[in-house]
This record gives C-alpha cells, sequence and structure tokens, in this order.
C-alpha cells in the first residue's frame, strides 16, 4: 500500500511506455524541476532521430530562446542516434549546453568545468576527424566561445543569462 504525499501516490512513479523511469515534473527554462502542476516549459521529446543540419538548427533556435538544458536533449539524440564517428561530436556539444545550463543557474563550478570539457572533446573530435565545419558550424568560434564563457563564469561577476550568452553554431 502507498500512502498519500502531496496528491500522489508514493508507490506511483512516473514511467514511459516502455517502463522506464521519467520525471513529469514540469521544468523551467533552464531544466530545472517546478513543483507538480506549476506551469512548465514544454518538454523537448526524446529519442527523437534527426538529420545533423535538424539537430543543429533546433539546437541553435532552443540556444537562442535561452535553453540550453533543451537544446543539450537535441545534441543527445544525435549523438545517440548518429554515426559512431560522430559521437564525440554531439557529446561535446552537449555537454557545451549543459555547461551554460550550469552557469545560468549558478552553478559555477559546474558550469566552467562543463565548458572546459566540451571544448576540449569538441577540439579533440574536429582535430581527429580533420573537420572544423561539419554541417556548417564553426567549432574553433564555438571551442574559443566555451572557453571564453568559462573563464568568465569563475570570475564570478555576473549572472549568466543563458540567452544573452547562446553560442552561435553556425556564423
Amino acid at each position: 500500500m502507498g500512502s498519500a504525499s502531496s496528491g500522489r501516490q508514493a508507490d506511483a512513479r512516473d514511467r514511459d511506455d516502455e517502463g522506464r523511469a521519467r520525471n513529469a515534473r514540469p521544468r523551467d527554462g533552464l531544466g530545472r524541476p517546478l513543483p507538480y502542476g506549476a506551469e512548465g516549459v514544454r518538454r523537448q521529446p526524446e529519442g527523437v532521430v534527426r538529420t545533423p543540419d535538424e539537430s543543429v538548427a533546433e539546437a541553435q533556435e532552443l540556444l537562442d530562446a535561452g535553453k540550453p538544458f533543451h537544446a543539450h536533449e537535441v545534441f543527445e539524440d544525435a549523438w545517440k542516434s548518429g554515426p559512431e564517428e560522430e559521437r564525440g561530436l554531439w557529446r561535446g556539444l552537449a555537454q557545451l549546453a549543459v555547461g551554460l545550463t550550469h552557469a545560468a543557474r549558478g552553478n559555477v563550478t559546474g558550469g566552467a568545468r562543463l565548458l572546459r570539457r566540451g571544448a576540449g572533446a569538441v577540439e579533440e573530435w574536429a582535430s581527429s576527424a580533420g573537420r572544423e565545419r561539419p554541417y556548417g558550424m564553426d567549432l574553433a568560434g564555438v571551442v574559443g566561445w566555451a572557453r571564453r564563457l568559462a573563464e568568465y563564469v569563475e570570475r564570478g561577476e555576473a549572472t549568466i543569462d543563458a540567452r544573452e550568452r547562446a553560442p552561435r553554431l553556425r556564423d
């Protein structure tokens, strides 16, 4: 028997159609959970297979809207569904989006660390693949953006606005 807690059964769990755990709580634009019943930002569907160009365009729209957490979901889908040889690129871009998310949430250490890790992953992928502009992306520019933002975040001079600090994936 489950006990009632805030109108929800203690043993009731958010699950998808395949039984995997899913948190149905609404989220804000930076992916932070809100109370049940609150109005949140529409969540990115997970597991969507897009072309690389669609992934870049959709992620840029989300970044421009100040929703890097949601852009991360798009990059994560690309890394999970794309060709093995591109996984490092998409994973690195996802880390950059999560780094921006953490920085905007005020997590200085986590934000800077993920921005640097993502920049390193993207740079390493571009170097090993011999490609600096896959799908029209300016990877050198994105890496430079991430490293500059990591330094800025660590100085702690101001709150990071995810919309104002969003990278330009294509120039």
